[in-house]
């Protein structure tokens, strides 16, 4: 089993940072990939960002590309996520995930792909 817990949301202005965090604890060892997904209101989840393998290779939706950056402290069993140049459409429940497997690149992004979830953390930009 790992646990997952979020923090470091909130409310920020537009053009504004945040880093988020996730504190892993368990089964550490046995993570394979990290990630981060968000929802909006009335949206479906979507992918943000993950970390694949021991090299530790970085992948990215579109629209965060350049903004965002996922970062792990294995000594920590920590995952983050810097954002900045934030925009309020990045408004969202951000949550992290964890693989426990080996995950393909092409599915990477996908949900289900992932084992277990944190609770998630509220961002909030505003225009």
């Amino acid at each position: 089993q790992v646990r997952l817990v979020e923090s470091g949301g909130g409310l920020v202005q537009a053009g504004g940072s945040l880093r988020l965090f996730c504190a892993a604890s368990g089964r550490t060892f046995s993570t394979y990939a990290m990630g981060w997904f968000r929802q909006a209101p009335g949206k479906e989840r979507e992918f943000v960002a993950a970390s694949r393998g021991s090299i530790e290779s970085r992948y990215y939706e579109d629209s965060v590309k350049g903004r965002f950056t996922i970062s792990r402290d294995s000594a920590k069993n920590t995952v983050y996520l810097q954002m900045n140049s934030l925009k309020p459409e990045d408004t969202a429940v951000y949550y992290c995930a964890a693989a426990t497997r080996y995950i393909d690149v092409r599915v990477l992004t996908h949900g289900n792909s992932y084992d277990y979830w944190g609770q998630g953390t509220q961002v909030t930009v505003s225009s």
